[in-house]
């Protein structure tokens, strides 16, 4: 029961992620799970370089970093197919 938990809870990370840059719907349920589960190890070593802890449990702090996670990941995404485009 535990991992569906963690997929819920990083489909909705993703989720809003995607909806705070304006991303297009088209990409779908998987893109944003691994959105929200990327972006929650990257929001929480973010969190760990300014002396924050990171992911501590099911809680709206948890939902946050993920969140800020899931945002650098799309925009450093948009960053790197501008170079490659």
């Amino acid at each position: 029961m535990g991992i569906i938990l963690w997929i819920v809870f990083g489909a909705l990370a993703g989720w809003l992620a995607s909806v705070i840059m304006k991303n297009d719907a088209k990409h779908g349920i998987l893109v944003d799970v691994v959105l929200g589960v990327l972006g929650s190890s990257v929001g929480g070593y973010l969190m760990s370089l300014i002396g924050k802890s990171g992911i501590t449990g099911f809680n709206l702090y948890s939902l946050l970093v993920a969140i800020v996670g899931g945002v650098v990941l799309i925009f450093l995404g948009r960053l790197a197919q501008k170079f490659i485009a």
